[in-house]
């Protein structure tokens, strides 16, 4: 039959009606790999000539009529993997030779009968040997949720009628399916499945199988269909598959299959289904795949391949899908490609990164195609008009690409299309009007876009829509009525748009069938309709940052399968006229409910013990910024399924409550700037599943509980701006997680332990402004992800650990005001991600480094240290080299013999000047004041004039209350500032004199530089530093000046750095008295300078306030100093939280809208909860139209500062320390915001 020549692998005559002894001559064919005369009625014996194939792994002659003995011969088949000679009727011993088979994994001769006379007994094959391989497989399962296996899969029963067993009943009587797919079922495939040899169909999907797939189902070669999808299988996909002849099924989508595509896998000539889709596989598509499929219909690979489509899919030609999604592919699929075939009517190509430049033609070669999905992948330009064309398209998919213009109108000639998709592009102008001749339309999405105009009214005629999604396009106008004529919608977004209108009082009066509505993100204003209620199937209401008022109606508790409500950032108010938010209660009724979204809205009410009651599904409730008040009710415990808690920016009091350790599941705690009192309770220890924990911006007291080192599932810990006591424990350092960790602000003491070095995942660390002592510990350097470290305002001491170089992701660094000494680590040159660095008023020494990040620090960053020296940038004396110091040795001793004989020379000469002058006194205005305490060049009266054009008016910058100040420039083209005092007026005499005694001392960035004076009985002036960009009041009211949101902000926070430095940062506190915008001014960098010293206070040592007689600016002063005179640095506080007020309202305090009844202060406090962007300035507004959650959060936390800067009692006011610590905090918020993509 064979001769050596030919090259055959494969010999397939199974299943014929072969008759007589098998050729002894088939052995020639020495390549041969794989013998198949099964199910024949070959008789006679085993030619012995079968040893000579050398090669073969597969041999199968089962069920034929073959006797005598098995060749010894066998045994030397060493690469033989399977061997089947069941159903025969051999006879004699099994040779031993058998046994040196060493690949063979099955021989089913063991198993299967025949009437051989063996060394062992083997049982005719029937039923049962089904029976044993179901039960095995049933021994192979872990889990059975339902008991199905366990309960049905019994010997008592015929394994005919197991569940998810058919047999056949004409063909042996054995299975034939075996389907147990969506049965929750986990475990793995064992071996002997293989053994169900007619089985024709097996379905194991949408369960949980694992593991590799046996080599034991290559035995199953009568099967046709095979599903394992949506499994976790794992390995590649086993080459054996090529065994498997009768093969039209195979999907393996949804598992872990790594590797390639097996290519003899595609020599299965009837396979109409290939479905590797959702697995781990890569590689390319190989180029032959499509020439032995010719009944391929489905072809869905997908994950990582690469490479070209191959042109040999056009050969498919009865492909009807094709799905490539998630590739990384590349070609075109118009030429030479399989649209030219009429058999197509389903395409469904997601490709990530396949081009497919056009497909004008495409309704020309595909006029029966009733599917299109060409979702995600990067088309462009705009839709082809012609698509009209394509009459018989039922689904159209042109999603997530990149098309331009406009919609076709043409799409109105589909008249029998269901599901239109072109969402997520670009397109532009209205909506067509055709769209309405869509009467079949079921679904309609096209969100995402840049759509205009109104929703046409023509659309009222798509009576059997279930879908509609136009979210986040730019829709105008009212939401057409007829929207909620339409019985059938079941799901309506129409969110993000710019709709406005209120809803019609019967919305739901129709719409029974709705399910999800989506208005959020637009101008919808009035009620929300009582009806709401008759919308009886609503899973999800988002009616979200919209304009609505009113109060929440409390029928929403007739919702029965309501699971989300989100009605945030709106003006609605609670239903009940008691305090409680009776809405709650009401809301109990809703057993499915997982959600609730009330914050940002004015419910001003107390929390009701019903709270509790809530369904026990429930997982996050968002009650935010919303003038919630009295304290967190104990039932509150009883939600046992909560994941997120939001209660923070609102007024609650008391503690919190013991009963939150019932919360086991509670991931986020959300309780910052409120004013919760007591202590942290041990019961937040029982959180174990906790992930944010903020409670800052409260009065809580005590100490942080040593368990909450046990909490290691804490990510963000924030207690900062309390009055948390005692030291850091210990176990919190075990928290190695642990991502940010900020207790600013609170009287922690003691020292920094050395454990702190185990944060090893902390990425934000702040513990400033708190009274910890000791030294930095070395161990800071083993914070490799430390990004933000602030120490500042401690009493720190030792030196700066050179470990703290090690940290190479350091961004932000604040060391200042502290006791630290020693010099500053050269190392920390190699901080190249350095931006801010801050170690002022510390007692440093030494050189600073200049490299790397230092190039861009400025003098600020280093001022009020003792004998730091460097490069002239800094403003610092220079670093003196080891050669000076020798030669200055030298000096010395010369002038220890020399000074004291001149030393009586000077003394005399001076004394004799010193009594000349005083008797010559000059009519000319003298330098007196701060000319000899200032080191600056003396500048005369003369000067001044020439400089100031004789004090014209062309120089005038300004007229204050006791003077003018004008613009002068020197001969040398130096530009200066002149303040003239007005000495008509008396209090001019004494604001000269109070501005030279108190700033003859004063030193800081943020206060204007003075460089000498001029004086003399009839002339008294200052001579300033030039502000190039004038005042702050000019840049907040005038019309030609804006400023942005961090502009003002960083302006505040410089003024408030001078705050500290006037009331803390100098011997005796200095109080300016007069704090205004006007009283600001700004350099050339836009860094603000307060300057006016003019009724300025300087307390003494024992003085913590004083009287004045002298009245300040009205709108801006004080209670206590405007009604007794009375002055302290809280006098202070109290304006700058009014000027806080003013930069982002840009409404000053006298404006003509405050009246008796209202003030700017009542006027913020009672918008800020709600309605935040109705105070802001328009100016803000026009600049950044849509503010993020965020930047609104930081908004209203500057606000926040601000009143608690000027509330009325100067006890209850924060000192400036605290308001420039939390200006700072919201500046990181904000630039966190900002650097986000």
């Amino acid at each position: 039959m064979c001769c050596g020549r030919y090259n055959l692998e494969g010999l397939y005559l199974a299943e014929n009606n072969f008759t007589g002894a098998i050729a002894v001559s088939i052995p020639n064919c020495s390549k041969l790999t794989f013998i198949s005369h099964g199910y024949n009625k070959f008789c006679g014996g085993i030619p012995i000539s079968f040893g000579k194939l050398r090669h073969l792994e597969f041999l199968e002659l089962i069920d034929n009529n073959l006797t005598s003995d098995i060749a010894s011969t066998i045994g030397s088949l060493q690469y033989l993997m399977y061997l089947s000679l069941a159903n025969n009727s051999l006879q004699g011993a099994i040779p031993s030779t058998v046994g040196n088979i060493v690949f063979c994994y099955f021989i089913s001769a063991l198993l299967l009968a025949t009437s051989m006379l063996a060394s062992f007994s083997l049982a005719k094959t029937n039923i049962s040997t089904d029976t044993m391989a179901l039960l095995e497989l049933k021994d192979h399962i872990t889990s059975d949720p339902y008991s199905i296996l366990a309960k049905n899969w019994s010997i008592s029963s015929s394994v005919c009628n197991w569940i998810g067993v058919t047999c056949s009943y004409t063909h042996h009587h054995r299975v034939r399916a075996l389907n147990i797919s969506n049965t929750g079922l986990a475990g793995s495939i064992p071996s002997n499945l293989g053994n169900l040899s007619f089985l024709v169909s097996l379905d194991m999907g949408n369960n949980s199988f694992h593991g590799h797939l046996p080599e034991g189902m290559a035995h199953l070669r009568r099967i046709r269909f095979i599903s394992l999808s949506h499994n976790n299988f794992t390995g590649e996909i086993p080459s054996w598959f090529r065994f498997l002849e009768k093969l039209q099924h195979l999907s393996l989508r949804n598992n872990s299959f790594t590797g390639f595509l097996p290519p003899p896998l595609f020599n299965i000539s009837g396979l109409g289904v290939i479905d590797f889709s959702e697995n781990n596989l890569s590689g390319i598509i190989p180029v032959d795949m499509c020439n032995n499929l010719p009944s391929l219909k489905g072809l869905l690979v997908s994950y990582e391949f690469s490479g070209r489509i191959p042109r040999e899919v056009g050969n498919l030609q009865m492909l009807e899908e094709l799905y490539l999604g998630g590739n990384n592919l590349e070609g075109q699929l118009i030429t030479g490609g399989f649209f030219v075939f009429n058999s197509f009517f389903f395409v469904y190509a997601v490709l990530d990164f396949f081009f497919l430049f056009a497909f004008k033609n495409l309704c020309d070669n595909l006029p029966k195609i009733e599917f299109l999905y060409l979702i995600k992948n990067q088309l462009y330009g705009q839709i082809p008009s012609n698509i009209g064309k394509c009459s018989s398209l039922r689904e159209l998919s042109l999603a997530r690409n990149g098309f331009t213009g406009f919609i076709p109108q043409e799409f109105g000639n589909l008249t029998i299309l269901e599901g239109l998709d072109i969402s997520v592009n670009h397109l532009i102008g209205e909506i067509p009007k055709e769209i309405g001749n869509l009467t079949m339309i079921q679904n309609l999405y096209l969100y995402e876009n840049n759509l205009t105009g109104f929703i046409p009214q023509e659309m009222g005629k798509l009576s059997k829509l279930e879908s509609l999604d136009l979210e986040l396009n730019r829709l105008g106008g009212p939401i057409p009525a007829w929207i909620f004529n339409i019985s059938t919608i079941q799901f309506l977004s129409l969110s993000a748009n710019s709709f406005f209108g209120s809803l019609p009082p019967n919305m739901c009066h129709v719409l029974k069938n709705l399910q999800g509505l989506y208005l959020a993100g637009n101008y919808l204003s009035g009620n929300i309709p009582m009806s709401i209620s008759n919308c009886s199937r609503l899973t999800i209401i988002a009616l979200l940052s919209n304009e609505f008022t009113g109060s929440i109606p409390e029928s929403l508790g007739n919702l029965r399968q309501l699971n989300v409500l989100q009605l945030s950032n709106n003006k609605l108010t609670s239903e009940s006229s008691s305090q409680e938010l009776s809405l709650f209660s009401s809301l109990a009724n809703c057993m499915l409910l997982r959600q609730i979204s009330l914050d940002r809205n004015p419910l001003n009410g107390v929390l009701p013990n019903s709270l509790g009651n809530l369904s026990r599904s429930i997982e996050k409730i968002f009650a935010f910024g919303s003038g919630i008040m009295g304290s967190i009710p104990g039932s509150i415990g009883n939600l046992s399924n909560l994941i997120v808690l939001r209660l923070d920016n609102n007024q609650l009091t008391g503690s919190i409550p013991t009963s939150v350790k019932g919360l086991g599941k509670l991931q986020g705690l959300y309780l910052h700037n409120n004013i919760i009192t007591g202590t942290l309770s041990p019961d937040l220890c029982n959180l174990h599943m906790l992930n944010y924990f903020n409670i800052s911006q409260n009065q809580v007291s005590g100490s942080i509980p040593g368990c909450f080192g046990n909490i290691t599932s804490v990510r963000h810990i924030d207690l900062s701006f309390n009055k948390i006591t005692s030291s850091v424990p210990i176990s919190l350092w075990n928290l190695k997680d642990l991502l940010e960790l900020r207790l600013t602000s609170n009287f922690f003491n003691g020292s920094l332990a050395p454990e702190i070095g185990k944060l090893k995942a902390v990425t934000w660390l702040d513990m400033s402004l708190n009274h910890f002592s000791g030294n930095i510990p070395s161990t800071i350097g083993d914070l490799q992800r430390l990004m933000q470290l602030s120490l500042a305002n401690n009493n720190l001491e030792g030196s700066i650990p050179s470990t703290i170089a090690d940290i190479q992701s350091l961004d932000y660094l604040d060391l200042s005001h502290n006791n630290l000494s020693g010099s500053i680590p050269k190392l920390m040159e190699n901080l190249t991600h350095l931006t801010y660095l801050n170690v002022s008023s510390n007692d440093l020494r030494g050189e600073i480094p200049s490299e790397g990040p230092f190039t861009n620090f400025t003098y600020d960053s280093f001022a009020f240290n003792r004998a730091l020296c460097g490069a002239p940038r800094f403003h610092l004396p220079p670093c003196q080299t080891i050669s000076r110091r020798k030669s200055r040795t030298r000096k010395t001793v010369l002038i220890a013999i020399i000074l004291p004989g001149m030393l009586s020379v000077v003394i005399v000469a001076g004394l004799g000047t010193v009594f000349h002058r005083y008797k010559k006194k000059s009519k000319i205005p003298s330098q007196t004041g701060l000319s000899s305490l200032i080191e600056q060049p003396r500048i005369s009266y003369y000067e001044l004039l020439q400089a100031t054009n004789g004090y014209s008016q062309e120089n005038l910058l300004g007229v204050g209350s006791f003077g003018s100040v004008y613009k002068g420039i020197l001969n040398d083209g130096k530009i200066l500032a002149v303040k003239v005092f007005n000495l008509q007026l008396e209090r001019a005499f004494r604001s000269f004199d109070a501005e030279c005694n108190i700033l003859r001392n004063l030193r800081h960035r943020n206060l204007t530089k003075v460089i000498t004076s001029c004086s003399n009985p009839d002339f008294k002036s200052l001579v300033l530093e030039f502000m190039p960009n004038g005042s702050l009041e000019k840049w907040l009211h005038s019309e030609n000046c804006s400023l942005d949101v961090m502009q003002r902000l960083n302006i505040m926070i410089d003024v408030a750095c001078a705050l500290q430095y006037l009331h803390h940062g100098y011997t005796t506190p200095v109080i300016h008295c007069d704090l205004k915008p006007s009283n600001v001014l700004l350099d050339q960098d836009m860094v603000a300078h307060v300057s006016d010293f003019g009724i300025a206070k300087m307390l003494s040592e024992e003085e913590t306030i004083t009287h004045t007689n002298t009245l300040a600016t009205l709108g801006y002063i004080a209670p206590e100093y405007g009604s007794e005179g009375l002055v302290s640095t809280k006098c202070d506080v109290y304006s700058y939280g009014i000027m806080l007020m003013e930069m982002l309202t840009r409404k000053k305090p006298n404006d003509e809208m405050f009246d008796g009844n209202l003030s700017l202060r009542g006027w913020v406090c009672g918008s800020i909860a709600n309605a935040i962007m109705d105070i802001l300035d328009v100016n803000l507004i026009r600049s950044n139209e849509e503010y993020s959650t965020q930047e609104l959060e930081c908004i209203s936390s500057i606000m926040k500062v601000a009143l608690n800067c000027s509330k009325e009692s100067p006890n209850e006011r924060s000192n400036i320390e605290y308001a420039l610590a939390a200006l700072n905090h919201i500046k990181l918020h904000l630039l966190s915001c900002y650097r986000r993509p």
